[in-house]
């Protein structure tokens, strides 16, 4: 799979938008590698495969609009963070709410600010242990309309994918 133009102008574009340049360097399975510099950051990322929007047990995916679904893993030196799992689901979630993640048996969540979601500092690395083992990642949210989602990724390449940015960013 290649890396898709639209996937690779969001991440461009947000980059852009903080005044930034991110290069999209390498592509593993269905991960992608970027970076920036001044301070150097490096990033993976993954679009979702599948989704399913319901609404009072009804289905209602054609009807969601929703932006950009995204799952990442961050390295921030300059911040000392190494290997970050967030979550961007297109929307604003439900204030105080979870994201779930399935892997496997493995279950985890996440908490929630906006249209942003990640780990609780107790569950970083064993999430990120998850998905570099795993075959495919499920994560369940809720809107603040009080549409459920429901977003499958594909971890094929993540494990390259996060280690080539972890490299990149002199880990």
């Amino acid at each position: 799979m290649s890396i898709s133009k639209r996937f690779a102008m969001v991440l461009l574009s947000a980059g852009m938008a903080f005044g930034t340049v991110v290069t999209a360097e390498e592509q593993h399975g269905d991960w992608v590698v970027f970076t920036k510099d001044n301070p150097k950051e490096c990033y993976t990322a993954a679009k979702h495969q599948s989704t399913k929007s319901t609404k009072k047990g009804k289905d209602v995916t054609k009807e969601v609009k929703r932006g950009e679904i995204l799952l990442y893993t961050t390295y921030k030196p300059s911040e000392n963070i190494s290997g970050l799992v967030s979550f961007t689901g297109g929307y604003p979630f439900a204030p105080d709410s979870t994201v779930s993640v399935q892997i496997g048996d493995d279950k985890f969540d996440m908490f929630t600010s906006g249209e942003w979601a990640w780990p609780y500092a107790k569950d970083d690395a064993r999430l990120m242990a998850a998905m570099k083992k795993g075959a495919r990642a499920v994560l369940t949210a809720r809107s603040a309309r009080g549409t459920q989602t429901q977003d499958t990724f594909s971890l094929s390449g993540y494990t390259a994918a996060t280690d080539a940015a972890r490299a990149a960013c002199g880990g």
